[in-house]
């Protein structure tokens, strides 16, 4: 009788100590690494030595949520072993975005002088990541700029390839999950124009795609364009940005929509329990704050502007479906 006491004493202690080591998991929202040296971080903190409390715990609200690292410049193995280091285990989030001939000239443009500049840079990428847990975005824009007119067309054949060779060396990492952008529903309004484009850039070979980066569509309406999409192409899963969907687009007629709008606002936080099973999780790709290129009194594409974070912060978003 007492070893049974003992052993059913035992049975229970286990149980209780496997729900204890469960349960952190469970409570845990998403499974990524927050960078703790942010710009929204560094920002907060700034903002709460100088006194401005209030904006410091409003400017929480974004430094508190995982970000990717962006990799754009010639030698992208610091960043992303920087975040390996720090993240101990947690899946990093990145963003890879040298594509030769990038933004065809606009406000971000750039990218890798030639194709096979490109592909010894996404060999390094890769090489960086190393078996780390990794959710790489592949190239935003680089897609739906070669459906809108933008690319030219002597350059489409090589990104197709590039972006191609691109995922099948990215998923050589053993714990590396990779989505190439699909722009989004208001860029090309029909998903059936994006699946060739798609299929020759090698996303059959991809765990998904990515919509509605550094843009500000509803969540209704890019979950039923990209519900629709991934049929098309099979079955495909993806993943959305809701960094700064939460008012949704700005209003019909402003100029150049998509470059620091105002008005807008968050939207949904960073998470894997998305409820939807094609979708793997809603992210934010975009950091809220960075700006999307000279305009509207912003600084260069990409530059820190604390003030419209702030404005992003201020009143929670979260459209939902």
């Amino acid at each position: 009788m007492l070893q049974r006491t003992l052993a059913a004493a035992l049975l229970a202690a286990l149980l209780t100590a496997t729900a204890a080591e469960a349960a952190p998991a469970e409570r845990e929202p998403h499974p990524f690494w927050v960078d703790p040296g942010s710009d929204a971080a560094r920002q907060a903190e700034t903002w709460r030595k100088a006194g401005r409390t209030e904006d410091a715990r409003v400017l929480r609200r974004i430094a508190d949520q995982p970000t990717p690292t962006w990799l754009a410049d010639a030698d992208p193995a610091f960043g992303i072993e920087r975040a390996v280091r720090q993240a101990k285990g947690r899946t990093v989030l990145l963003v890879a975005y040298r594509i030769p001939h990038r933004d065809c000239g606009q406000y971000s443009a750039g990218g890798a002088e030639n194709g096979p500049a490109y592909l010894r840079w996404i060999d390094r990428f890769a090489a960086a990541i190393g078996r780390a847990r990794a959710l790489v975005i592949l190239e935003p824009d680089a897609v739906p700029h070669l459906l809108d007119g933008c690319t030219p067309a002597r350059f489409h054949d090589e990104r197709f390839d590039l972006l191609d060779k691109a995922i099948d060396r990215l998923k050589r990492q053993p714990r590396t999950k990779v989505y190439l952008d699909a722009g989004h529903p208001a860029w090309v309004p029909n998903p059936w124009r994006m699946v060739p484009a798609l299929m020759r850039s090698g996303v059959a070979d991809a765990d998904g795609f990515a919509l509605n980066v550094s843009n500000f569509r509803a969540d209704a309406e890019v979950i039923t364009y990209g519900e629709t999409l991934g049929e098309l192409l099979g079955g495909k899963h993806f993943v959305m940005d809701t960094s700064r969907n939460g008012s949704g687009p700005p209003p019909p007629g402003i100029s150049e929509p998509w470059c620091n709008p105002p008005g807008r606002t968050l939207g949904r936080t960073p998470t894997t329990a998305t409820g939807h099973p094609r979708i793997d999780a809603f992210l934010w790709v975009k950091h809220p704050g960075d700006s999307d290129g000279a305009c509207r009194g912003a600084p260069p594409a990409g530059e820190w502007w604390p003030e419209y974070a702030l404005g992003l912060a201020r009143t929670a978003g979260g459209a939902r479906s």
